[in-house]
């Protein structure tokens, strides 16, 4: 059975979430000039020209943009609304002690706290609106597990400063985690530092122009380096803090015995996984890195310290994504390029989501078992869930068996790794348990919640929230401790 003290609940972010953009005294971020998009068309971020004018630009262009960001009022912000946990956040924290939370893992917006990133003093507003969700989830006995950085940065930071690629972010974000950790010493004991870290978007793109490989590895060495003082500083400021990495597993599986395919697969964990976890969890950086940055004529600039600052900073446990695994394979007509020659192919003995996404329950297992047998950290599924078209019936309700059945699935697979296999599990965090705006599509109806946000994908609606068939599903779950699944 699972530990009596099994952190259940779900796990929500700020830009995706909490809206309330340009008020209480927050700042722009980076995911505020971002448009909303859907399966077919793609978000953009919104910047002007040398000439004033208004220009939209694609992930991949930003990442070389040279350009001023500006708010188009024509163009819909996903991020400046959300579904406005702003204004709600006692009334959906109030659902989620209904649906029997231990845990609400939630992050907390930068510029919320600092505008521009490296003010001289905190906004005590901002400090004071999650000092406030704190005590309304401590109310309740819910613990806070909570993100410092999700996807964004401030934008002055990403315009004046190059973003990651300066050495001064990491005094920025330092001072910010310093902030946080003496503010909410004895509210919060549970933190992940950069959200899924090994992903591109929101950080190492942010900011620098001409993006070339030199220069990714420079940001992701400060990044790195960032991390681990945070740990340090964590620790310091208050024992009790648990600090961990929080790394988006996509498990790869080859296609076939052909050793081809096999040889790519372990290439493709490395350089879109365990590259990340392995400096973070071991505190240096891998052999086989260490080969390619020399293959590729890439040296990373260092100060005198760093490497023992990688070394005693080492994150406490590994909190991690899991919605889907992928296929690797060596062929040529491969569905889907993931660059450096590494490619995915459909996989025929999976279903997939609406939005093409494998449904991969064992997969999840698999992955326990990879990050447990590598790592021997504690571990923390942070986020997992089935993104779909929800739609309130004649009856006023809203039945997702489907949601239900993903969510099950998963379960049943995580306690065999725990209770058969012997992982050490901490949690289970669902994604989006309120509904919130998709990260990747900036889509409403691409919902993961077991409470449905009355908002559609322009940002119209009433806002007011709906208990899902799943929410009485998922409080069914907690009360057994994950033994009552039916």
């Amino acid at each position: 059975m699972l530990s009596k003290d099994f952190l259940w609940g779900g796990a929500t972010a700020a830009n995706q979430y909490e809206g309330g953009y340009n008020e209480g005294g927050r700042g722009l971020a980076t995911s505020d000039t971002k448009t909303n998009g859907s399966l077919t068309r793609k978000r953009k971020h919104s910047f002007s020209n040398e000439n004033n004018e208004i220009i939209y630009l694609n992930e991949k262009d930003f990442i070389s943009y040279q350009y001023k960001a500006v708010i188009d009022e024509k163009m819909y912000y996903p991020s400046h609304k959300a579904v406005d946990f702003y204004h709600h956040y006692k009334e959906d924290i109030a659902l989620m002690a209904e649906m029997g939370f231990k845990c609400f893992r939630m992050s907390i917006s930068w510029t919320r706290i600092f505008p521009h990133g490296n003010d001289e003093t905190p906004n005590e507003e901002g400090l004071k609106f999650y000092e406030d969700v704190f005590d309304e989830c401590l109310k309740y006995g819910i613990e806070p597990v909570v993100t410092i950085n999700h996807f964004d940065m401030p934008l002055y930071l990403a315009e004046h400063k190059d973003g990651w690629l300066s050495r001064d972010t990491i005094t920025y974000f330092i001072n910010y985690c310093e902030t946080l950790f003496n503010r909410y010493m004895g509210k919060v004991k549970y933190w992940m530092t950069f959200n899924e870290i090994n992903l591109l978007r929101g950080y190492t793109t942010l900011g620098i122009k001409e993006m070339t490989p030199q220069k990714y590895y420079q940001a992701m060495h400060h990044i790195f380096v960032a991390s681990a003082l945070a740990v340090q500083l964590g620790h310091q400021i208050d024992s009790n803090n648990h600090i961990g990495m929080m790394l988006a597993h996509i498990l790869t599986y080859p296609e076939s015995c052909n050793p081809l395919d096999i040889a790519l697969e372990l290439k493709a964990s490395r350089a879109l996984k365990y590259f990340f976890s392995d400096v973070q969890c071991r505190g240096y950086y891998p052999s086989y890195v260490l080969q390619q940055l020399k293959h590729k004529n890439i040296e990373i600039i260092k100060e005198e310290n760093d490497d023992e600052i990688l070394k005693n900073g080492c994150v406490d446990y590994i909190g991690f994504s899991y919605y889907n695994s992928g296929v690797i394979t060596t062929r040529e007509d491969a569905t889907q390029s993931l660059g450096n020659g590494i490619s995915l192919t459909h996989n025929p003995y999976l279903q997939e989501s609406e939005w093409k996404w494998p449904i991969d329950p064992i997969g999840l297992r698999i992955s326990l078992n990879l990050l447990w047998d590598r790592y021997q950290k504690p571990l923390f599924i942070v986020e997992n869930g089935l993104g779909a078209v929800d739609e309130i019936s004649e009856d006023g309700k809203i039945h997702d068996d489907y949601r239900i059945s993903y969510l099950k699935d998963h379960i049943i697979e995580m306690k065999k790794a725990v209770e058969e296999d012997g992982v050490d599990l901490i949690g289970y965090t669902p994604w989006g348990c309120i509904d919130l705006v998709s990260a990747g599509t900036g889509e409403m109806k691409k919902r993961y919640g077991f409470v449905y946000v009355d908002m559609d994908d322009e940002g119209h609606g009433s806002l007011k929230r709906y208990r899902k068939d799943s929410f009485y599903w998922y409080q069914k779950v907690i009360q057994s401790n994950g033994e009552d699944l039916d």
